[in-house]
Formats: C-alpha cells, structure tokens, sequence
C-alpha cells in the first residue's frame, strides 16, 4: 500500500509540473512558430528574379551568425537579470525583429533583421532549456524536455501550415508573423509568473568566486556522451532537411515523395519524443544514448544500402531513423544536466546549442560535397559517422570512471 502511495505521489506531483510548464510552452511554441513563418516568407522573398545572390547569401547567413552570437551573450543576461525578465525582454527582440519586415523591403536592413531574429531565438532556447533543467528532477528531467522538443518541432510545423493558409505569395505573410511574435510577449503576461525554482545550495550561493561558462572541453570531461550527442543533433537535425530534397531527386523520387519522406521523418520524431522521454526517465540515460547510437548507424546503413530498392521500405526505414535520430538531443541534455551542479545550468545550456548550432552551420556543405562526388547515398555516410561517435562516446561515458562534483573547480578553470 505504501508502494502504490507513493507511486501514486509522484504521478501527481509529475502532472503538476508538467502543468506548470504549459505557459513556458505557449510562449516558446508562438515565436517559434512566427519564426517558422518569417524564415519561409524571407526565403520566397529573395526567390524573386532580380535580387543580387550575394545579397541572398548574406541574408541568408545572417540567421545562424545571430544564433550563435545568442549562444554567447544570454547567460551574462540570465545572471544579471533571471529567467523571466530575460525571456520577456528576448520576446521583444524577437518581435522588433519581426515587425521590421512588415515596414521595409530594403534588403540591407533583412541582415539585421535576420541577424537579431537568430539571436532571439537562440537566447529563448537558452532561457527555456536552462530553466527546465533546473526546474525539473533527475526521474523527469527527460520527459519534460520530451515535451519541450515537441512543443518546437510542432511550432515549426504550425508554421508552415500558416504560411500555407496565409499564401506563400501572400503580402501578409510578414504581418502575420510579427503578430504570432506578439501573440508570445503576451502569453508570458496572460499566464502569470513561472513557478518558483529550487533555491540555491547555499554553500554554493554564498561562495565569492565567480561562476564562469562551463567550455565544450570541461563539459565534455563531465559528459562526454552529452557534447558528442549534442553536436550529432545539429549536424543530423539540419542535414535531414535540408539534403533530403536533394537525396530524393537524385535517387530519382518525384516532388511530391519527396516531401513525404520529410514529412515522414517529422512525423517520426514528434510521435517518439514522449515514449523516448518517457524511457530516459526509468533507465540509465547513458544506455539509451548507446541504443540510440546503435540504431541509428544501422538505419543510415540500410538507407544506403537499400533505399534504391523499394519506396515503401525506404518510407519505413526513415520513419524508424526520424524516431532514433531526432530523439536523441532531449536525452543527451538531460544526461548532461543530472551531471552539473545548477549554478552551471544556463552556462552549460549556452555551450551544448553552441555545439548544436556549428553543427547546423558547418556540415550541409560537407555533405553537399559528398553527395556530389559519392552519390546521393553519401548523405547517410556522414550521419552513420556521426552516430559511430555517439555510440563510442556512450561507450566510454558508461566505462569510465565518474568525474565528481568535487572536481568541479578544476573544470571551472579550464573554462
């Protein structure tokens, strides 16, 4: 009776914060969505015949440069002034970004525009991903970041849904997305204050020195799965969406199977975050990294290997790749987190979507080059590699000896 006490205790008690994360959500589903729309509507715009393609490229850059420069500059922000009033304040950057394109069609101005649009939304993901870290425990730590990766990968997909309600040649597509922006700084103050966090051991909190970021090398002696993990989910997330077009026209699928198979693999990570959350939480997160690793190395394989064969297998084989790869990112920051100490939280969260977002950056060209000189089939030899290293990274992460929090100082030093 008292098992079953318990048990019934903690259901309760996980539902209530989950519930208390369904403002947080609101607000980071709404800018996601409205920069969903604005990175379509900016991509059609400069579609248009006439525009200078080194124009195009610079806009087009601007976003991911934003990005990572929002990685840097938001725990500084967090520190001086929290959680909330940096999100608020992160909002409106994000709708002054937003609105400027509903003003003025002059290009140069889309670069700052473009520029501070990355950088809002990289500082949300910050501000979001550190505070649910914090606030969570270590039994559903991964479900509630299964629920956070849904709520975006569902905004995006709402996103597009709009602009296809909207007309993708529609002149309201900018104003419809600054006032989704909008509809986000709202939310905050519709829903109330955030729930309190745990307060702060006070043998830390009362400690002089100061608290620096914690650098992928530090990070990686404490975790090495999480940052080799992290790393492969910026690399698989912006590779698989990107190239998949380019993968489908070259092996010969028309347009429209295409699309489904990017749809299909969407599909396939949405519906797979909250059992995989759901998983991390009553098993070794390290474990599930491997199995992970594993599956995803066998898939990319077979997509290789088979994807010239059969349209349906090759349907099937990216939906069981979408469910394996794209769930990997919630169970590497939850791991990562049961490792840190809170006080390192928001410096942690801004160094993993650093490692996230060079990923995005730095891999499309390369497997672009793959791809061109290997065949369309490249493209899985990339991601399978990336996998090999998530795999072999859980495979020291589970045999190696522990790093401590006692040695945590030292890590602070090598920051």
């Amino acid at each position: 009776m008292r098992s079953i006490a318990q048990s019934a205790t903690r259901l309760w008690q996980n539902a209530e914060r989950s519930r208390a994360l369904l403002p947080i959500m609101v607000g980071i589903c709404l800018a996601c969505i409205g920069s969903a729309m604005l990175t379509t509507a900016v991509s059609l715009h400069l579609g248009k015949p006439g525009i200078s393609p080194q124009v195009v490229q610079i806009v087009l850059t601007a976003y991911p440069v934003g990005f990572l420069i929002g990685c840097l500059v938001t725990r500084p922000a967090v520190a001086q002034y929290g959680h909330e009033r940096t999100f608020v304040a992160v909002v409106v950057v994000a709708l002054l970004a937003a609105s400027g394109f509903v003003f003025t069609d002059f290009l140069p101005s889309w670069i700052c525009f473009r520029l501070l649009g990355g950088l809002a939304m990289a500082s949300l993901f910050v501000v979001c991903e550190s505070w649910i870290n914090l606030y969570a425990e270590h039994h559903n730590r991964g479900a509630m970041f299964s629920i956070y990766m849904l709520t975006t990968a569902i905004a995006v997909l709402l996103g597009q849904v709009l602009v296809a309600m909207v007309g993708p040649q529609s002149p309201h597509l900018f104003p419809v997305a600054a006032a989704t922006v909008l509809l986000a700084l709202i939310s905050k103050f519709a829903g109330g204050r955030w729930p309190a966090l745990p307060a702060t051991d006070p043998e830390h909190a009362s400690s002089a020195r100061p608290v620096k970021r914690l650098g992928p090398l530090a990070l990686f002696r404490l975790a090495p799965v999480t940052v080799v993990a992290i790393f492969q989910g910026g690399i698989t997330n912006m590779n698989i969406f990107v190239l998949t077009p380019i993968y489908g026209t070259q092996i010969g699928l028309s347009a429209a199977t295409t699309v489904g198979l990017v749809t299909t693999i969407s599909i396939a990570g949405m519906l797979a975050q909250t059992p995989v959350g759901w998983l991390s939480d009553r098993f070794e997160r390290r474990i599930i990294l491997l199995v992970q690793g594993i599956l995803s190395v066998t898939l990319c394989a077979a997509i290789a290997w088979l994807g010239n064969f059969s349209v349906p297998l090759l349907f099937v084989l990216f939906f069981l790749y979408g469910a394996t790869a794209l769930t990997v990112y919630p169970v590497a920051m939850a791991f990562g987190a049961s490792q840190l100490h809170s006080r390192h939280m928001v410096g942690a969260s801004g160094t993993l979507l650093l490692l996230y977002s060079i990923g995005n950056v730095a891999t499309p060209g390369i497997s672009a080059g793959l791809m061109e000189h290997m065949g369309a089939p490249a493209m899985f030899l990339l991601l399978g590699g990336g996998a090999v290293l998530v795999t072999l990274a859980a495979c020291y992460n589970l045999l190696r000896r522990p790093v401590t929090l006692a040695a945590m100082p030292a890590l602070e030093e090598q920051a």
